[in-house]
């Protein structure tokens, strides 16, 4: 029997856009990995267009390319020192027997993010798709499960309103 991702069975492109805080006057980083960029491009469109539908300008989008998945938390920690940001969003993708690796960098970028979110007083958002195969990846980067990216933008302003909260 073949084994169901978490998100098999939802469009991660659906959410309640009245339940979904404005974004106008947020600054938002976006830190996105150039490996798997074609999946990792539409991840970064599907995030910047969701942030704009949602009233974030564009000169208050900071993006910043890495090579991988691995230098996705250095790439967020400076984000976060360097451009005083509501939210950063970490895109990337890692898929499972392209490299033996594939444990290690998931845990790493985990961890990282973990880290950076207790660490600074700004949500760090995981927009990292770790799948079987590049097709799972197409499917959740714009494919018939939606775009992460989308989910990432949408979480990333329901977690600056939870902060601003507490401010």
């Amino acid at each position: 029997s073949r084994k169901l991702m978490a998100t098999e069975l939802q469009n991660l492109s659906s959410y309640d856009p009245g339940a979904t805080p404005r974004g106008e006057g947020k600054r938002i980083g976006i830190v996105v990995s150039e490996w798997n960029k074609p999946v990792t491009g539409n991840l970064l469109n599907g995030a910047i267009q969701t942030l704009l539908k949602f009233g974030v300008k564009q000169s208050d989008i900071a993006v910043e390319h890495v090579p991988g998945s691995f230098e996705l938390t250095y790439g967020a920690k400076k984000l976060i020192e360097e451009t005083n940001p509501d939210s950063v969003i970490v895109i990337g993708c890692v898929i499972q027997g392209e490299t033996p690796h594939f444990t290690f960098v998931c845990n790493s970028v985990t961890q990282g993010i973990t880290e950076l979110n207790i660490l600074h007083n700004i949500p760090v958002i995981f927009g990292l798709l770790t799948t079987n195969t590049l097709e799972q990846a197409k499917a959740r980067s714009g494919g018939r499960h939606g775009n992460k990216g989308d989910e990432a933008a949408i979480t990333a302003l329901k977690m600056i309103a939870l902060n601003e909260k507490y401010k």
